[in-house]
């Protein structure tokens, strides 16, 4: 559950990067037809996947973590990183659905 949990996180921040990403570029003025935010075009693309993907796994982490709750195991889990990916969470049904 640690490394679930550190894999969480780890994809949220890069969902916080890619929402980053995608405001800089919708507000961005296109100036060249190939002016990108970050020039190593990989790094961007793995840092958007990760960050589309974030919800998945950000679903997965909080249903295991109900579950465990609700029968009373114990989560070896810091309770920042809960509330970290509970706030996340409904900023990914913000942005993918409402937005």
């Amino acid at each position: 559950m640690r490394f679930f949990s550190k894999l969480t996180v780890l994809c949220n921040c890069c969902f916080l990067v890619a929402v980053v990403l995608w405001w800089m570029e919708f507000h961005k003025k296109r100036v060249g037809h190939d002016e990108r935010i970050i020039p190593l075009p990989w790094a961007e693309s793995t840092l958007v996947t990760l960050g589309y993907g974030a919800i998945i796994v950000n679903v997965l982490f909080l249903l295991i973590c109900l579950i465990m709750g609700a029968f009373k195991q114990k989560l070896n889990v810091p309770k920042w990183m809960i509330v970290f990916c509970v706030l996340i969470f409904f900023g990914q049904i913000y942005f993918f659905f409402f937005q």
